[in-house]
């Protein structure tokens, strides 16, 4: 065969005469007149209007979505449907990022007292980042946290024994946790709630690595390292309520996960600058105003 293609290459230019027999007959052979470029020429354009037919066949059924490469309408819609998710993705991280920057500093007390109304929603009144607390804590804004703190805009009549400070709240009285609720850890309670000085909390003194347990169901919306508070962990409940557990020796949970009524979140610790010994700095936040945790706890 190819000593066949040969004579048709060196003869490309003249006819040729093929001669056609078969071996186990005895008819005399055919002859044909063939010339070499006109049959080149031939098998080339059929092979060109074959392969156009084949990709007219794929481009235009629905074969074309196996050909490598080939992207069809169904794909294009996949792709700007996932370009729209991910930019969705990319806003509700941004919005998450600063929720829980707000959260962070409210913890750390840099709360902005000009901005309280009542009509202003929690988060609103929170400052941004870049503020430092001086020691000892004083508070400038500790009216706003004064004992019964309660925004304005929720006492409605029906609402008129809200608790006060020294009064046990009543679980069937909000949407939150159920209250009383049991105490995060069961020990000695050491230096209570004060917001003259800043000290939104109630301080409970416990050997370190007893396991602190969450007041309520919720999710984890802060684990992080601060420099007063050491090892914190926060847990965001419906309602309104954040809970907060400080100077932690380790956290057992991440930001996102999901917590029960007295699951064990972290062990308390002894952990950060501003600390007298092992307990955990409890604190309560409600529509983001401190609340006496006393009240909200049984034993206390």
């Amino acid at each position: 065969m190819i000593s066949l293609l040969r004579e048709f290459t060196r003869r490309s230019g003249r006819s040729v005469t093929v001669l056609v027999m078969d071996d186990s007959d005895v008819e005399p052979p055919t002859p044909h007149a063939v010339r070499p470029r006109a049959m080149a020429w031939a098998v080339g354009l059929a092979v060109l209007v074959a392969s156009i037919m084949i990709s007219l066949v794929l481009l235009l059924s629905p074969l074309g979505a196996f050909l490598p490469g080939y992207a069809g309408e169904e794909v294009f819609r996949m792709a700007r449907q996932n370009d729209l998710r991910m930019q969705a993705l990319t806003d509700s991280l941004e919005r998450q990022q600063e929720y829980v920057s707000r959260i962070r500093n409210m913890i750390l007390g840099k709360v902005d007292s000009s901005s309280w109304t009542a009509d202003s929603p929690a988060m609103s009144s929170v400052l941004e980042a870049g503020e430092t607390i001086s020691e000892p804590l004083q508070s400038a804004d500790w009216q706003v946290h004064e004992q019964p703190a309660v925004t304005l805009g929720r006492l409605t009549s029906a609402q008129s024994n809200w608790p006060g400070a020294g009064s046990v709240a009543i679980g069937s009285m909000m949407a939150g946790p159920v209250f009383p609720a049991l105490p995060p850890v069961e020990g000695f309670p050491t230096r209570g709630f004060d917001a003259r000085t800043g000290h939104y909390a109630l301080d409970i003194a416990v050997a370190e690595g007893t396991p602190v347990r969450s007041v309520g169901d919720g999710y984890v919306v802060l684990v992080d390292w601060m420099h007063d508070g050491g090892q914190v962990i926060a847990v965001q409940h419906s309602g309104g309520f954040l809970s907060v557990y400080k100077h932690n020796s380790v956290a057992l949970k991440r930001v996102g996960d999901r917590v029960t009524s007295g699951e064990t979140i972290a062990r308390s610790g002894n952990s950060g600058e501003i600390t007298t010994g092992p307990h955990v700095h409890f604190e309560l936040w409600h529509n983001g105003l401190a609340q006496n945790p006393k009240d909200y706890l049984t034993g206390y």
